[in-house]
């Protein structure tokens, strides 16, 4: 008997609770209707500004990441252990700067055997040469047969082969000493050293640093296919202008030009990739960084603009309100152009029409607006 009469009590106070909602709801809403809520009532305040005619740029916002212009990874070309190096963990190196030196003293013996060589089979090679001038003298060539002249006439071509090949072991000789000092064989930074002083090193196998030209650098981004055809418009009148931004850092932008895209489209992304090229002089981009890239394709002329936060979107598209002569709101369809910053180049808008920048919340079609805060922008061109 007590449930039922506290159940009973719990379901009055639940609808009375929910009756006196709906009554204040009802009430805070008609207070709206009758001061021109959403259009009804009195006029609307917005604020509205002129549509102007302006040049505007046609900009493409992508992603890239940087890379070196030049990037080597040092290697010696001839076995040996290493005696000395002579560079730093990040620095900068001329090309032809030396890194390491390797133990020459079997390099400078085997330079010294092979002159020995070639000193000795010279020697041999004048005395060939001196017997086959006496034996082809017509005088000595009767008492001689055919067969022991040719034999004479061959061991001094013999003898000049051998000098060839004496010369060309002490040209290997050289150049096997030359490559026991290692040199940057570009300019750039040089990465963390690989080795350290004993350590033996293969030829053409034992990485000794990486070094990564940086001034200047490459940025390298992914041009969605349907821009392709704009780019290369631009890519024929010269450099595309491009400008580099970096996520945190508050510096100037960076400027260079695009002048490569590849010669096929992924066609997993629908992307091409392409390339600009930086100085770079104070080296505030490093290879491998993600950067902000923004190219200039080409510009509006003349063209008709509008703030950005004029232009709503609807079910149909895009369209903005645009302020009658009567103070009424007109709701008008518009076509983006373009779109760069905090302006949008836009078709069906006329120069001088004031379209609503702020207040859209509370318009409808034909409400009647109230004008806050009207700026009348000069034709002046965007610069």
């Amino acid at each position: 008997m007590v449930a039922n009469a506290r159940r009973l009590l719990i379901t009055v106070l639940f609808l009375a609770a929910a009756g006196g909602g709906a009554w204040y709801l009802l009430g805070r809403a008609e207070p709206e209707t009758a001061g021109g809520g959403r259009g009804k009532g009195g006029p609307v305040p917005v604020v509205a500004e002129a549509a102007r005619r302006a040049d505007l740029p046609v900009v493409l916002n992508v992603i890239g990441r940087v890379q070196a212009s030049e990037s080597v990874t040092v290697r010696a070309r001839v076995d040996g252990q290493v005696q000395g190096i002579h560079f730093n963990d990040g620095q900068q190196v001329a090309r032809g700067a030396v890194l390491i030196t390797l133990d020459d003293a079997d390099f400078r013996a085997r330079l010294a055997q092979a002159e020995a060589n070639l000193a000795r089979d010279k020697a041999q090679l004048i005395k060939a040469r001196a017997d086959l001038e006496r034996w082809s003298n017509p005088k000595a060539r009767a008492y001689v047969s055919e067969a022991q002249f040719n034999q004479v006439q061959a061991a001094a071509e013999a003898a000049e082969a051998t000098v060839r090949a004496d010369e060309a072991e002490l040209t290997l000789a050289k150049l096997q000493l030359e490559y026991a000092t290692v040199r940057a064989p570009i300019a750039g930074v040089a990465g963390s050293r690989l080795l350290s002083p004993g350590a033996l090193v293969r030829a053409n196998e034992t990485d000794i640093a990486v070094i990564n030209t940086v001034r200047p650098v490459d940025v390298t981004f992914a041009v969605p296919e349907k821009s392709l055809p704009a780019l290369r418009a631009a890519l024929k009148r010269g450099p595309v202008k491009t400008r580099v931004t970096i996520s945190g850092d508050t510096g100037a932008a960076l400027e260079g030009g695009t002048r490569f895209i590849d010669n096929a489209v992924d066609p997993a992304t629908g992307t091409i990739q392409a390339k600009a090229t930086l100085p770079n002089r104070d080296e505030r981009l490093t290879p491998g960084q993600f950067v902000n890239v923004q190219l200039t394709l080409d510009t509006l002329r003349d063209a008709i603009t509008v703030p950005g936060p004029a232009v709503q979107q609807g079910p149909k598209g895009s369209f903005v309100y645009v302020v009658q002569a009567d103070g009424s709101a007109q709701m008008r369809p518009v076509e983006v152009v373009q779109a760069e910053g905090n302006v949008a180049a836009v078709r069906n808008v006329h120069e001088g029409e004031q379209v609503v920048t702020d207040g859209h919340v509370r318009l409808t079609p034909g409400a009647k607006v109230k004008l806050a805060d009207v700026k009348q922008r000069s034709n002046a061109k965007a610069p």
